[in-house]
């Protein structure tokens, strides 16, 4: 199945139905009086996160959904039938935007959530609505209110536990595909990943999700490379795991090319909790290992972890490091809910 993760479409809630004029006909019976129904509500434009969805491909190939409209009035007091709903299914993570790409409308962070975008159109009124003690035979009857139509940006962020960031050729692929199932394109040229992968890390006591994102350059804040528009499926990470390619000569400018281009994103992702680890070390000496490590430590003041996804060298130790991270971001997480709730 291809990726996409960002698509744009239109939709439209149904026109109601029109309200109906008609009197009683029937034998025997004289002035019947007004028996024209009321016409059906428009369908609705829902929103719904279901699971099994990874992808936005579905809307590549269908750009418009419009709901039904509702059935007109009929005579002897009939309702006509509301319409049918139109309903985009979307997978967990999805964004709705406006068509200026700006405007959060919708947020799909949980299965099972309904959102009603649009609602239909409301029914026009037939002229037994009109009815009164002194107009006893009205003739007049209302049209079906319109529905309402816009132009939707759905953009998908991927919900993940940890995201893996560095320069392209880094090991992000090999690693991910060292501690998961997941079979991602693997090559010894730059870009090898032109799209998110994920993989799921199992433990005895809980299960990891990791976000595997291309590679990023030296000014793709900018747009150069592939730019950052694949960041955005490690804002949701508990964890950026930040791998660095221990073959480079200045492994401390490799660093600080990816953090430059991290902390140009916004506070989403220079805020969060950073594990840095030196990969390809099965290519490398331990007097190499070692001055790579204390260079890096130096810069970053924090501990700098040894790792080949190749060679599976330090990748049970960095297993147990991610789970950590996260556990220790979903409570920081919560700590921070319970304070904003606190009156």
């Amino acid at each position: 199945m291809k990726f996409l993760d960002q698509a744009k479409v239109y939709v439209k809630s149904g026109d109601g139905g029109n309200g109906c004029m008609s009197f009683r006909r029937e034998k025997y019976i004289s002035l019947g009086g007004p028996d024209g129904g009321n016409g059906g509500r428009g369908g609705n434009v829902v929103l719904e996160c279901v699971e099994g969805l990874n992808t936005l491909i579905d809307y590549r190939y269908q750009q418009h959904f419009k709901a039904q409209r509702g059935n007109h009035g009929m005579g002897s007091d009939r309702t006509g039938a509301g319409g049918d709903d139109s309903i985009l299914k979307l997978p967990q993570g999805t964004q709705v935007l406006s068509e200026d790409k700006e405007t959060i409308l919708a947020d799909m962070t949980e299965i099972g959530q309904r959102i009603v975008l649009l609602k239909g159109g409301d029914p026009g009124r037939g002229n037994a609505s009109f009815k009164t003690s002194t107009n006893r035979a009205p003739r007049r009857t209302d049209p079906g209110y319109p529905g309402t139509e816009m132009w939707l940006w759905l953009r998908l962020k991927l919900i993940a536990d940890v995201g893996l960031v560095g320069l392209p050729n880094a090991g992000k692929s090999t690693f991910i595909s060292a501690v998961s199932r997941a079979r991602p394109k693997i090559g010894d040229y730059p870009f090898t990943t032109l799209h998110p992968n994920l993989g799921m890390v199992r433990r005895d006591d809980g299960e990891l999700v990791i976000a595997d994102i291309p590679g990023l350059i030296e000014g793709a804040n900018e747009g150069h490379g592939l730019g950052t528009r694949f960041l955005g499926h490690v804002e949701r990470c508990g964890a950026l795991l930040h791998l660095i390619d221990g073959t480079e000569e200045d492994v401390v400018e490799s660093y600080k090319t990816v953090r430059t281009e991290l902390d140009a994103y916004g506070d989403v992702l220079r805020d969060k909790t950073e594990v840095l680890a030196l990969n390809k070390c099965d290519a490398l000496l331990d007097e190499e290992i070692a001055e790579k490590k204390a260079a890096l430590e130096k810069t970053t003041n924090g501990p700098v972890h040894i790792l080949s996804g190749v060679s599976g060298l330090g990748v049970d130790s960095m297993i147990h490091v991610l789970f950590d991270e996260v556990a220790a971001a979903h409570l920081r997480a919560m700590d921070v809910e319970e304070e904003e709730f606190q009156p």
